[in-house]
């Protein structure tokens, strides 16, 4: 490598580094990163302010925002609090049934919206049940939490990972529901049974009441169910598109701001609501990566890396899946999900340019990076949201706890899914 690929893999690791330390948030960390990738870029003469436009992934800035702001105007109706004691109520004060209903009912809702808006809205309801039940909130707050991250992998929009590696890897909706659902109903199948038995003192020595529950209102829940039956149609159109957008030759970016374009012309909301509910820290610090990111591809730093793989791989697509698989979800654990995809993705691109198949490397990648969700509190958003909401729990979750239980299921996820990766490349079903 030269001095000017060296220089911007030196503010990379500095830029992770201050990421991972905690000193700053992690928007600002990447911010500084972006502003010094650009100074050494300009200084070295390998990028420039006016290359930022070709590093971003536009069409991944849209979707996410076109979700943001149907998801937004969606939780405003109460919805998501309805499912929540629909799932309660359904399991007639089994606990058992329960932790396995709101668990399912909360990976059904991360297929399809934000893990944070999901967690934020079922940890509340789940709270409450805890409290009027006398039960124990721990179970039920973790089997939720990792069922989201879990649930986020089963399709394109379940969460930001798969939404720059479908945007970037040019995966569609459809693909994702033929690659990494199977693999991760699976995975969620063995972790939850791993649950069940770590947690059955728990789930089957506290006799819930069940009139309790019966009392529970779900309707009192939904403010505007005009409103509410206007946006379930319109994200089902949204959904829809997403199913075809690759016939229509439309980007799923672009399909979801249709959907939110339709959603803000006919509900009609204020301003304020709909910037409201964009997460712009989560896009501000999306755009800081990728300009860090952009920077080590212009200096060279990344096509290096990318052959060092490459020979390390020995020409074995299997091997790096399994590189990719394990060292992006590794890495997840200390820096979260996003910076760790941002990171992985430019090698992806790399080694296809080197003429290596990408498509196991994508799928690594979605699976490795989502498996390890459930591992630490902050491998993920939605985990911090959960970890800091519980705090105002009787039974605040604490580290141990949570390493406790994670830890053994990123083990079991990692392992099947690993094993499940290698079965389907070498049958053709991943190439």
């Amino acid at each position: 490598m030269n001095s000017a690929a060296f220089a911007s893999l030196g503010v990379f690791v500095l830029a992770y580094a201050l990421i991972l330390s905690g000193r700053l948030s992690q928007t600002l960390a990447a911010l500084l990163g972006a502003v010094a990738m650009l100074l050494v870029g300009v200084a070295f003469g390998f990028y420039s302010p006016h290359d930022v436009a070709q590093v971003i992934d536009v069409d991944t800035i849209w979707l996410l925002s076109g979700m943001m702001i149907i998801v937004g105007l969606l939780k405003r109706t109460g919805f998501f609090q309805f499912m929540a004691i629909k799932a309660a109520k359904w399991s007639k004060g089994n606990l058992l049934t329960l932790f396995l209903a709101l668990a399912a009912a909360s990976a059904v809702v991360s297929m399809f919206l934000d893990n944070v808006t999901t967690m934020l809205t079922f940890v509340p309801v789940t709270l409450s049940i805890a409290e009027v039940l006398g039960i124990s909130s721990v179970p039920f707050l973790l089997g939720e939490a990792m069922a989201a991250d879990l649930g986020g992998v089963f399709t394109l929009i379940g969460d930001p990972p798969n939404v720059i590696i479908g945007s970037v890897g040019r995966l569609t909706f459809n693909d994702f529901l033929t690659h990494t659902a199977p693999v991760a109903l699976l995975a969620s199948g063995a972790v939850f049974l791993f649950l069940t038995l770590r947690f059955r003192k728990a789930l089957h020595a506290q006799v819930a009441r069940s009139e309790i529950l019966q009392q529970l209102d779900e309707q009192k829940v939904l403010t505007d169910r005009r409103a509410l039956t206007r946006l379930l149609l319109i994200f089902s159109g949204v959904i829809l598109l997403f199913v075809v957008h690759g016939w229509l030759r439309l980007s799923p970016g672009l399909a979801a701001l249709c959907g939110a374009a339709l959603a803000i012309a006919v509900l009609r909301p204020t301003a304020e609501v709909v910037l409201g509910s964009i997460e712009w820290e989560l896009l501000i610090f999306l755009l800081s990566l990728f300009v860090v990111v952009g920077g080590l591809n212009r200096s060279g730093a990344l096509p290096f890396l990318a052959r060092q793989l490459s020979a390390l791989g020995q020409g074995s697509v299997v091997l790096l899946a399994l590189l990719f698989f394990w060292g992006a979800g590794i890495l997840s654990l200390f820096i979260s999900a996003v910076p760790a995809t941002v990171a992985f993705v430019p090698l992806v691109q790399e080694l296809g340019a080197l003429g290596v198949p990408v498509n196991p490397l994508w799928w690594a990648l979605a699976l490795g990076i989502g498996f390890a969700g459930p591992a630490t509190p902050f491998a993920t958003a939605a985990n911090l949201a959960v970890f800091n909401l519980a705090k105002h729990g009787p039974e605040p979750l604490n580290y141990r706890v949570w390493l406790a239980m994670g830890l053994p299921a990123y083990l079991i996820a990692g392992l099947l899914g690993s094993l499940l990766l290698w079965l389907a490349i070498r049958i053709g079903w991943f190439l």
